[in-house]
């Protein structure tokens, strides 16, 4: 994981604009959006609960997915998680 600034550009299939939401809502909505998704597809999430730090990083574990940033914009936060397992 590491920033914007060190990250190649990466292809993004999909959005999820969660900001003003919270726990569970963000992790249902991406849930929801996984299973949508095919294999390969990066998703872009922004966030501005906290706690989607802790629970995508576990739902990335919990369901063999691929973090590949994540990053805190001034209470923003920005993920970008890339779906490599239909477990979700």
């Amino acid at each position: 994981m590491s920033s914007s600034d060190t990250t190649p550009h990466l292809p993004i299939q999909h959005q999820l604009d969660t900001r003003g939401l919270f726990c569970p809502e963000p992790v249902m909505m991406l849930h929801n959006l996984m299973n949508d998704a095919a294999l390969g597809d990066c998703i872009e999430i922004l966030a501005t609960d906290p706690s989607t730090q802790r629970d995508f990083t576990r739902f990335c574990g919990f369901l063999e997915q691929e973090m590949l940033l994540q990053e805190d914009l001034d209470g923003v936060y920005r993920f970008i998680i890339r779906k490599v397992s239909d477990t979700a």
